[in-house]
């Protein structure tokens, strides 16, 4: 799925600077950008790097309608530089860690290399992409792993998105490690499980409780799961899903499971589980929803509530706590020399150069720690902390892996794009690898991304030179 007119997908400023490039006869200089973003979300420990697909399926169709064109003629655009976009598409290169990888603070994940009008032209359309799924995808990881992984999690957050947003949002959730979702158009466009029930609206359309069950389960005596909180969850909502559960049984069918929508959810599901082991339905399920995230299942796992099926909704699609991930898209080369930004925060100043990323493992195979260094180096014997350089971590001896891999060469995709399902296993496979104290939600570790000796030299020779 690609977004539709992406050429007109960005900020003004981007074109006004494309203007001005092609105007000084600059816009043909080579130039490479960094995609990176300076602090995890949520106070967690990692970030689940999402969107790629969605970006490279968009990036392959950037063309300027005629209809797109004359609005910038109605702007105001010069009419050399409107009949250049005339012709305009993405010929350039880039690399990134795959989708569905653990990413952590002020690493360069993308690096986008081609001519500087291109590069400074999708800068919008690449942050708004990669900014909210892995922000999603995030959220995500942290539900399931409150949940535990027998656990099923649903999306039930498109009613609740903001807009359009859900539509990603729903993919970028799957990628984290939920199991299906009630948006059909996600599902579709996706290939992701899709599954819902009824709303207390069914129940109340019927003259009673227990009629609203049958008629239910007549149509859907395979896939029934009642809501049972429309009146009152333990007086009539289980004892009538257990009549119902014992009409199935008698036709040969079983009642798949129970949904709780409101009040104390540890309570009626210990509550309801019992009634339902005491009638011989043990293996009913039972859902849970209403307002839960990472910490209410937390919770209610402390509390032993037997919940198998979690639906999430608000605090999902919306990166409750979180709502942006502050993903940045820095200048790192221009015309075949490094250049920084300046900030008066040192840990705002970029890392010059077209660089790449080690990720360097313990013993048994899990992440020690990443590594910058500069496009065309090779072993390291130790990083530095990129802000305060005296602390060093030895590598020598350690195994590790190259993250970034070409995605575009010279605006052919030529690495495959793995489906969703794909994507989303090899996330799992990776958090496997991530050590428990950078998952656990109050004050993870702090995970260790140094840079080389000579990506430091060079950010600091460029910083006498360019002070004043």
């Amino acid at each position: 799925m690609y977004i539709d007119n992406p050429a007109s997908y960005t900020d003004y400023y981007e074109l006004t600077m494309a203007q001005g490039y092609y105007l000084a006869g600059m816009h043909d200089k080579r130039a490479s950008f960094d995609y990176f973003f300076r602090k995890n979300p949520f106070d967690n420990g990692y970030v689940v790097f999402a969107g790629l697909k969605e970006l490279i399926d968009t990036l392959k169709h950037i063309r300027f309608s005629e209809e797109e064109l004359g609005y910038l003629e109605d702007e105001g655009f010069d009419k050399d530089f409107i009949g250049y976009l005339k012709e305009f598409k993405f010929s350039g290169n880039i690399w990134s860690v795959k989708e569905g990888e653990i990413v952590f603070p002020n690493e360069p994940i993308v690096i986008v290399e081609g001519n500087l009008l291109e590069t400074q032209l999708i800068e919008t359309l690449l942050l708004n992409v990669l900014n909210f799924q892995s922000l999603i995808a995030t959220k995500a990881a942290r539900i399931k792993f409150a949940a535990g992984q027998d656990s099923t999690i649903l999306d039930f957050g498109l009613r609740r998105a903001q807009g359009l947003a859900g539509i990603h949002a729903t993919r970028a959730a799957m990628i984290g490690g939920f199991d299906g979702t009630s948006n059909v158009y996600s599902a579709q466009r996706f290939s992701v499980p899709a599954g819902g029930t009824m709303a207390h609206s069914w129940i109340q359309s019927f003259e009673d409780e227990l009629t609203a069950f049958r008629v239910y389960a007549n149509h859907y005596p395979d896939n029934t799961v009642l809501l049972v909180d429309t009146y009152d969850t333990l007086g009539s909502g289980v004892p009538n899903a257990i009549k119902v559960a014992s009409e199935l049984r008698n036709e040969g069918h079983e009642l798949r499971g129970i949904r709780l929508d409101s009040g104390d959810l540890a309570y009626f599901s210990k509550q309801a589980r019992k009634m339902l082991d005491d009638a011989g339905f043990q293996d009913v399920k039972i859902a849970a929803s209403n307002q839960l995230d990472e910490r209410v299942i937390s919770s209610l796992r402390s509390q032993n509530a037997p919940i198998d099926i979690f639906g999430v909704g608000t605090r999902l699609v919306t990166g409750d706590n979180s709502p942006a991930l502050d993903g940045v898209y820095k200048l790192g080369s221009i015309g075949g020399k490094p250049t920084l930004k300046i900030s008066e925060n040192i840990e705002k100043i970029t890392l010059p150069g077209h660089k790449k990323i080690y990720r360097y493992l313990n013993d048994d195979g899990s992440f020690y720690g990443d590594a910058i260094l500069l496009e065309k180096e090779n072993l390291l014997e130790r990083m530095h902390h990129p802000t305060f350089p005296a602390k060093k971590s030895h590598l020598n001896g350690r195994k590790f892996e190259e993250l970034l891999i070409p995605v575009i060469k010279e605006g052919e995709v030529i690495t495959e794009l793995p489906t969703v399902k794909e994507i989303s296993a090899y996330r799992k496979e990776r958090f496997g690898k991530l050590n428990p104290e950078f998952k656990r939600f109050d004050n993870p570790h702090i995970y260790k991304v140094g840079i080389s000796t000579r990506l430091m030299e060079t950010r600091d020779n460029l910083l006498n030179l360019l002070k004043p």
